[in-house]
C-alpha cells in the first residue's frame, strides 16, 4: 500500500492522507464529505494499510475519511494505526471530534503529533449528528498538555461571537484553521463581517490559516 498525496480541499500544509480505519464515521455529522460518495461500508479496521511504506519527512494526516478516536472505535484499531506511526520519521495531524480519547491515549501518540479538534460553532445544529457538544470538546482539549494543538472551524456555522472565541481560546491552540461547507450543504452560515471580526479577534492570541473554499463567504 501507498499513502495518498493530499488533494482537493485538504489543509495545504498536509503532504498524505493515511486511513486505516474505513466505513461510515459513528458521528452521522449531515455535512461529511464522505457522503457524497454513497452508501458506505460499516467502519472496519484495514489491515492492509498496515503494511504502509509512509517514508519519512512527510506530514501525514492519519484519519481523514472516518473520525479514528469517535467513541466506538475499538481501542486496538487505534493502536494498531498510532503504532505504524511511531515506526516511521514522519509529522502526523490527528483531528477528533472526540478528543477524550486524545487526552486517555496521549501515551501511545508518536512524538511529532499535533492534535486537532473540530468545533464548527459554539452552538449545536442537528446537522452536527451525534457529536459531543463543542463545549465537551474545549474542555477536553484543554486538559490536554505537552502537545501542540489545532482547532478547525469547518465548515464554519453561525455563531456566537464570545462564546467561540471563548472556546478557541480555552484549547490553547498554536493554530486554528478556518474553511466553510463545500459540500451545498445548506447550513446556517455567518455574514462576511462576522467572518471576519473573528479572524481579527483570533489573530489576537493565535495563528489563523485561511483554508480556499471560505473565500466563497469572504468575497
Amino acid at each position: 500500500m501507498s499513502l495518498n498525496p493530499s488533494k482537493g480541499n485538504m489543509y495545504e500544509f498536509v503532504t498524505h492522507t493515511w486511513n486505516t480505519i474505513k466505513g461510515e464515521c459513528p458521528h452521522g455529522c449531515h455535512y461529511c464529505y464522505m457522503k457524497r460518495w454513497g452508501q458506505q461500508k460499516p467502519v472496519h479496521l484495514d489491515e492492509k494499510e498496515l503494511k504502509t511504506d509512509s517514508g519519512s519527512g512527510n506530514f501525514i494526516f492519519v484519519g481523514s475519511s472516518c473520525d479514528m478516536f469517535a467513541k466506538n472505535i475499538p481501542e486496538d484499531w487505534i493502536l494498531k494505526t498510532l503504532s505504524h506511526c511511531s515506526d516511521h520519521e514522519n509529522s502526523y495531524l490527528f483531528q477528533s471530534k472526540n478528543p477524550i480519547r486524545f487526552f486517555d491515549l496521549r501515551s501511545y501518540l508518536p512524538e511529532k503529533s499535533i492534535i486537532c479538534t473540530t468545533i464548527e460553532t459554539n452552538r449545536k445544529y442537528i446537522e452536527m449528528g451525534c457529536t459531543p457538544s463543542p463545549e465537551n470538546r474545549a474542555f477536553l482539549m484543554s486538559e490536554i498538555d505537552g502537545l501542540d494543538k489545532y482547532v478547525t472551524i469547518e465548515p464554519i456555522m453561525d455563531f456566537d461571537m464570545a462564546p467561540l472565541v471563548d472556546l478557541m481560546w480555552m484549547c490553547k491552540p498554536v493554530q486554528v484553521n478556518i474553511g466553510a461547507d463545500t459540500g451545498n450543504n445548506h447550513l446556517p452560515e455567518p455574514t462576511k463581517s462576522k467572518v471576519i471580526e473573528l479572524i481579527n479577534e483570533l489573530n489576537q492570541f493565535t495563528r489563523v490559516v485561511l483554508k480556499h473554499n471560505l473565500n466563497r463567504i469572504l468575497k
